[in-house]
């Protein structure tokens, strides 16, 4: 998706996100997991022949990268820019009426906990960071004291600048996350990121934190990962350990 010289082809990259079958490909894979080709196909609602022509255009515009395990092909978002396009695009978008039981429960269930790359996102996500700010783990340092978006912030994915800064690293430990990996230095990746949420237009955790978070939570069987799309669902146990830990009504 680089470009060398003269002014960026805008056109040529949005058509690869104008198409609904490509669209709906790129969208089950934001939460940066990889999927076979057949899973793909239920996710966009079109035959595996169907899908083919337009995973092989992904693939030659870079948007997608291919992993081979023994006869199967694994698909995957290449650049983290994708993602960020896709999450800027959502809320100038409409949302189609929704026509079967089906895609009732699926919109549902993403809406109320997804992920969002490598952290949880919808308002899952968004209760979650509100959480920890109630409790004194993160600390917004512009007097507002929740998660609600900034007049600054963009339509985008991840904000470039946040308010947030660490406060009680025990509610983190306590949630499941090695105390070690608090420390800054831990990675090069930065330990605080937020997103504006694009269904609850709140901020989100993400960063190293955030995806530490959500190890956490599946590692201690809190919150389980649906089958062929990003939605999570949070266990009994996780709604007793979230309210216990965080004060907030999950499940």
């Amino acid at each position: 998706m680089n470009a060398t010289g003269g002014e960026p082809d805008i056109a040529g990259v949005a058509t690869l996100f104008a198409d609904p079958t490509r669209a709906r490909v790129l969208m089950a894979l934001v939460d940066g997991r990889a999927l076979p080709a057949s899973v793909l196909a239920s996710e966009a609602g079109v035959t595996p022949q169907a899908l083919s022509s337009q995973l092989s255009r992904l693939l030659s515009t870079g948007f997608l990268e291919v992993e081979r395990s023994g006869r199967y092909r694994y698909y995957r978002i290449s650049d983290p820019r994708v993602i960020s396009a896709l999450e800027a695009l959502a809320p100038l978008a409409s949302v189609p009426p929704v026509t079967s039981l089906r895609q009732s429960t699926r919109a549902g269930a993403l809406r109320a906990g997804r992920t969002c790359y490598d952290h949880l996102a919808g308002r899952l996500g968004a209760a979650v960071t509100q959480g920890l700010i109630d409790r004194g783990a993160l600390v917004p340092e512009d007097g507002i004291r929740d998660n609600r978006r900034r007049d600054s912030d963009p339509l985008s994915s991840q904000l470039r600048h946040h308010p947030y800064r660490l406060g009680d690293t025990s509610v983190l430990v306590g949630l499941g996350v090695p105390r070690e990996r608090l420390d800054g230095s831990a990675s090069r990746r930065p330990l605080l990121r937020f997103c504006l949420d694009w269904t609850e237009q709140r901020h989100h955790l993400a960063g190293r934190l955030g995806s530490d978070l959500l190890a956490a939570f599946t590692g201690a069987g809190w919150v389980t990962r649906a089958s062929g799309n990003r939605a999570v669902r949070v266990t009994p146990a996780g709604a007793t350990a979230l309210r216990e830990c965080l004060g907030i009504k999950a499940g």
